[in-house]
């Protein structure tokens, strides 16, 4: 168990309070337990600090502690980080190749993978050095997996895959299926066939049941550093820049093109065949239906710049409290 002194030592924060305080845990600020750490990263929580039952709370402004323990630092969220990892429970781990998976002589495994109960390994697959695999996971042929990367279970990747170092794909994810490519003729629905591939760059993690479909003739990207929260879908052909965020339930439509650095809110997403420009941030719900320049907020179906649509939405309003209004005297003087 830590004191509160190796714990300040450990996020570089100066002290205050009882550095021999020990800590076996981390809670809420609102939902403080004694004997734990808790932190304040958001203003709205600071009137929790005198109420809070932590014993320490990691703050950026001294005066929140008012005479309580804790520890001060620049960025609260940083470090609590580092805190959560040091607390982070260990599960036991399965290491080694399970005797029930089954690998393809032609494979290329590095060293030290672990590879979990009934997965398939297909032929011509690459998986790096030190890679997790979970398990029932099925790897179709000429995959290539880079190296530190982590795949939990009852996921599956298609046929050339190709997936950077130091990624992590969680449970349900299905990477490279066909992309929804149809032309119509008549009453027939005729199927494009889908021959690209899907790369992914390196130091990327996608959610659980997230979806991401190959290219039709090149492929579909997404490049380094991005994060995907849970049930994202990538349709076939799109390109995302380096370092974007995706929140729950996303959906990008084909063949669009995302600059670095976007920023999605839950349910939010874009139509096929626009550009937008990098460092866009899309509230919840919002929907870009055509070509969005960069770093600037939007909101609304059709996306537009939030600005705009709060003043959009207030003219609504007043309209709708007029029409109102008029129908009250309408009724009054002409019925």
């Amino acid at each position: 168990m830590p004191t509160l002194k190796e714990l300040a030592d450990m996020v570089d924060g100066n002290l205050v309070g009882n550095p021999k305080l020990l800590i076996n845990g981390v809670s809420t600020i609102d939902d403080g337990k004694p004997e734990t750490i808790t932190f304040i990263g958001y203003k709205k929580y600071n009137k929790y600090a005198p109420i809070c039952k932590a014993s320490a709370i990691i703050v950026k402004n001294k005066v929140l502690l008012n005479n309580l323990n804790g520890i001060v630092v620049n960025n609260p969220q940083e470090a609590i980080v580092k805190i959560l990892e040091y607390f982070s429970p260990q599960y036991p781990e399965e290491r080694g190749i399970h005797k029930t998976a089954l690998i393809d002589s032609s494979a290329i495994i590095g060293k030290n993978v672990s590879i979990g109960p009934n997965t398939i390994i297909g032929k011509d697959v690459i998986i790096g050095d030190k890679t997790k695999i979970g398990a029932n996971n099925i790897i179709e042929s000429g995959t290539v997996i880079g190296k530190n990367s982590i795949l939990s279970h009852n996921i599956h990747l298609y046929h050339k895959t190709e997936m950077n170092e130091m990624c992590i794909i969680h449970s349900g994810a299905i990477i490279g299926s066909d992309g929804f490519g149809f032309f119509t003729n008549g009453d027939k629905h005729i199927k494009i066939p889908q021959n690209g591939g899907v790369v992914i760059g390196k130091n990327v993690e996608i959610g659980a049941n997230c979806t991401i479909d190959r290219g039709t003739i090149g492929n579909t990207i997404i490049k380094d550093y991005c994060k995907f929260d849970n049930g994202v879908q990538i349709a076939h052909n799109v390109l995302i820049g380096k370092g974007c965020l995706m929140a729950a339930h996303v959906t990008i439509g084909g063949s669009t093109k995302i600059g670095d650095y976007c920023v999605f809110g839950g349910q939010a997403g874009a139509i096929d065949h626009i550009k937008i420009g990098k460092k866009a941030i899309f509230a919840c719900y919002t929907a870009a239906m055509k070509n969005i320049s960069g770093n600037k907020i939007y909101s609304g179906a059709p996306a537009r710049e939030i600005k705009e649509k709060n003043r959009r939405d207030a003219v609504y309003i007043e309209v709708k409290q007029l029409k109102k209004r008029l129908k009250i005297i309408e009724d009054k003087y002409l019925n």
